[in-house]
């Protein structure tokens, strides 16, 4: 229970501070003048960085100690982002981006999250596993909507205190590492129950799971990639070259999308006892992706907010359930193995698309990468309902 509490309190703050970075790092680069191309290109070297930071976790995660894995990548991403804050050259925030996995996405889908999903099931039983990831990811979009409600901070300072421009926002991406550093402390505080024997095999023997495990892999991947045209920091980015919507405005629209995938969480788990884990995934998700399109076709920013929130209360409720069936797919010695394949190929996704939904923006138009994105997940959606909705997990069998 208390490894539990310290799990979601960990990823409360590192949401916090993600969400805020999401939200602001798109404007940030903007007010650095940096073209779309160039927001594109420090948005995936960020989400690279981050998933090398999963391929390392997913392969010697377990080896090196969960606790003190969890403790060093949130010492990175502090020093990463404080290089950003304080250089205004593409190359050096390119770097820094990468050094400190700036992740842009908005959501926290890190390579600590991968440590986290992967002690969290240890902590229940099979029964309450996905509403315990429900609890799990509301505490992150809680986090998530402070964060983006934070966002507005820089404006804050620039009206009341009389802060530079640039100075202001560069006072919240610090104030983003010291909260990094808050997480670091927390996860120092885990007990040695989280740790598994660094001699036990992390992968799947059975040929049954490795081919299931690495099948759902490839398909979060082709999701990932839809999702990387659709990060925070891009979708900001629109919502303010298209509407002129301010970071306050936008830190708010964002705030609404938290509660709603917090609120989403917890129905998906209650869905789910229902119609089941994969069905969950896949009804929810596909409207949401048509809900996404409208987007585009919005007259203005209030109304382009209000599809906006309609999707956002749908897009999150296969996050739950996903990671509940992935873990009940294999054993708990490999869980980390597991957990961190399939956050390795959607990091993966999220750095490639970045580059060219912001190639995309500038050459063709501001609204492509929602046509592209909404297009692949309703793909992926239809293509895991084929592949897997014959295969229940224990609770459901």
């Amino acid at each position: 229970m208390r490894d539990r509490q310290i799990l979601y309190a960990g990823a409360f703050v590192r949401s916090l501070a993600t969400s805020l970075i999401g939200v602001l790092l798109g404007i940030y680069l903007a007010k650095l003048h940096f073209a779309p191309a160039e927001v594109g290109l420090v948005v995936g070297v960020g989400l690279t960085g981050a998933a090398l930071a999963a391929l390392v976790v997913t392969l010697a995660g377990d080896r090196l100690g969960r606790r003190r894995t969890l403790v060093a990548l949130a010492i990175l991403g502090a020093l990463g982002a404080v290089v950003a804050a304080f250089s205004s050259r593409v190359v050096v925030v390119a770097g820094a981006a990468f050094l400190g996995m700036l992740n842009g996405m908005g959501r926290d889908r890190s390579a600590s999250s991968v440590l986290d999903q992967a002690m969290l099931p240890g902590t229940a039983a099979d029964q309450d596993r996905t509403l315990n990831f429900a609890r799990y990811n509301v505490a992150q979009d809680f986090g998530h909507a402070l964060g983006a409600l934070f966002a507005g901070i820089p404006v804050i300072l620039r009206h009341w205190l009389q802060v530079e421009e640039l100075a202001s926002f560069r006072f919240v991406i610090v104030g983003y590492a010291v909260l990094l550093l808050l997480t670091a402390t927390i996860y120092s505080r885990l007990s040695s129950a989280v740790e598994t024997p660094a001699h036990v095999r992390a992968q799947p023997r059975s040929d049954t799971s490795r081919r299931s495990l690495w099948t759902i892999s490839a398909l979060f991947g082709l999701d990932s990639v839809a999702g990387g045209f659709l990060t925070s920091s891009l979708l900001s980015f629109y919502f303010s070259q298209r509407f002129g919507a301010a970071e306050g405005t936008v830190g708010l629209l964002f705030f609404g999308a938290r509660v709603a995938n917090a609120i989403s969480h917890l129905a998906a788990a209650w869905l789910a006892k229902r119609i089941g884990l994969v069905k969950t995934m896949v009804f929810t998700h596909i409207p949401s992706s048509i809900l996404l399109v409208t987007v585009a076709f919005a007259p203005n920013f209030p109304v382009a907010a209000v599809l906006f929130l309609l999707r956002e209360g749908l897009v999150e409720m296969d996050v739950p359930t996903r990671q509940s069936y992935v873990m009940a797919m294999v054993r708990e010695h490999e869980r980390t193995f597991a957990s961190g394949l399939t956050n390795l190929v959607r990091l993966g996704g999220w750095a490639l698309a970045p580059s060219l939904a912001g190639l995309l923006m500038q050459g063709a138009s501001l609204a492509s990468p929602f046509f592209v994105g909404a297009g692949m997940k309703i793909s992926y959606d239809l293509l895991l309902y084929r592949a897997f909705r014959r295969v229940t997990p224990p609770e459901e069998a």
